[in-house]
């Protein structure tokens, strides 16, 4: 019973210390390229110590569709250890989904018919989630990240994307 308490009582020590941590953002300023599922320019802005906006440009294209993100969030940063660290935020995004145009023939028998689907683009609107993990790497102005950023669409799909919106990004800090 006493050991229950010991590491319950280390446990909530190690909580506060983690929440009253504060990650330091370094630099004011950091701009850089974000690949992943959509490609894209992200440029971060040091609001305190441990928050900043983020603010995403991001392209995404296939055979089908192209899409066209405009993404702003609000992020909180806390210290993992030394140059790690990892963040959290929400926002929202406001883009445009472009359907392609293309033809599909179905062949029945000796007969076959072609509909032509024209092209269609439609207003996006998504409230967005980021977490993810950032590493400033010593001695030089850059930092790598990884995050996951999971949006719901209110318009052009209405649905949630959880997994598809993986991200690697390389900063230039100044």
């Amino acid at each position: 019973m006493t050991q229950k308490i010991t590491l319950t009582f280390l446990f909530a020590i190690a909580l506060f210390s983690i929440q009253t941590a504060q990650a330091q953002l370094t630099s004011q300023h950091a701009i850089g390229a974000r690949f992943g599922s959509a490609t894209g320019i992200t440029y971060r802005y040091t609001l305190s110590e441990d928050r900043a906006a983020q603010a995403i440009m991001s392209w995404q294209s296939g055979s089908q569709a192209s899409r066209f993100r405009l993404v702003g969030l609000y992020e909180f940063h806390k210290p993992i250890t030394g140059d790690f660290s990892w963040f959290y935020g929400f926002g929202g995004s406001v883009g445009s989904y472009t359907r392609k145009s293309y033809s599909e023939t179905i062949t029945e028998g000796n007969t076959s018919s072609t509909t032509t689907y024209p092209k269609k683009s439609e207003l996006a609107l998504s409230i967005d989630g980021i977490v993810g993990v950032e590493y400033n790497i010593p001695t030089t102005p850059l930092a790598v990240s990884l995050d996951v950023k999971p949006y719901f669409d209110f318009i052009q799909e209405s649905s949630i994307r959880l997994f598809d919106p993986f991200g690697f990004s390389i900063r230039y800090q100044f």
